[in-house]
């Protein structure tokens, strides 16, 4: 069974606020995480909280999608963002922790 996907706050926005070809690269990489895969390129985010992950896209710039997939019920994600520089800005991954916080509640 396949788990279904919800967005947190903006986040679906913000994904559609992508290139075609990020949001066509980030749609296959929920779509392996929804069956129980792993993304092609991932990392865990433990400063968001447990079993956070972000997706790495590299289409036409830097594109990252935060996700925990822990939850029975469904794959939340957190926050989508295009990053500009090699560390993840604080405030993007506050915004994730808010998010995470608020899918446990």
């Amino acid at each position: 069974m396949m788990k279904p996907l919800r967005f947190v706050g903006s986040s679906l926005d913000d994904l559609r606020d992508f290139p075609a070809e990020a949001r066509r690269q980030v749609g296959f990489e929920l779509y392996a995480v929804q069956r129980g895969l792993e993304p092609a390129d991932w990392r865990p985010m433990h400063a968001v909280g447990p079993g956070a992950q972000e997706i790495r896209v590299h289409v036409l710039g830097e594109w990252r999608v935060l996700y925990v997939a822990r939850f029975r019920n469904a794959i939340y994600v957190l926050h989508a963002f295009r990053k500009k520089t090699q560390k993840t800005r604080r405030e993007d991954i506050e915004l994730a922790r808010q998010r995470y916080r608020q899918v446990e509640e």
